[in-house]
């Protein structure tokens, strides 16, 4: 036990590192994509969103896929039915800078 303390600094130093490194190795250089689609489901238990995307012009056809995403309030914020944007890169499946896209308004009714 006394081994494990006296390398515990060490080890958190280490853990820290590899943290930071994934997390820059997940967005860091990595070409970003323009992400648009409809909020079909979300799972805030599994932190994941259900979305039935647009194409992606050279990363990704239209398909509904679940995914995760950056930031935690974007379960408190997102809701089934909502368009959303985000930012997606190449080779990692989840939504960076997830936003809301506000409701179209509707040109062709008539006005009272």
């Amino acid at each position: 036990m006394h081994r494990i303390q006296r390398f515990r600094p060490a080890i958190v130093a280490a853990v820290l590192c590899l943290l930071a490194a994934s997390i820059g190795a997940q967005t860091g250089g990595k070409k970003s994509y323009t992400f648009h689609g409809k909020v079909t489901a979300v799972d805030a238990n599994a932190k994941r969103l259900t979305v039935a995307n647009e194409k992606i012009e050279g990363w990704m056809d239209a398909m509904t896929m679940g995914y995760a995403v950056d930031k935690d309030d974007v379960f408190r914020r997102v809701k089934a039915g909502d368009e959303i944007t985000a930012k997606v890169y190449d080779g990692d499946y989840s939504l960076h800078d997830v936003e809301v896209v506000p409701p179209k308004a509707d040109k062709a009714a008539p006005k009272k």
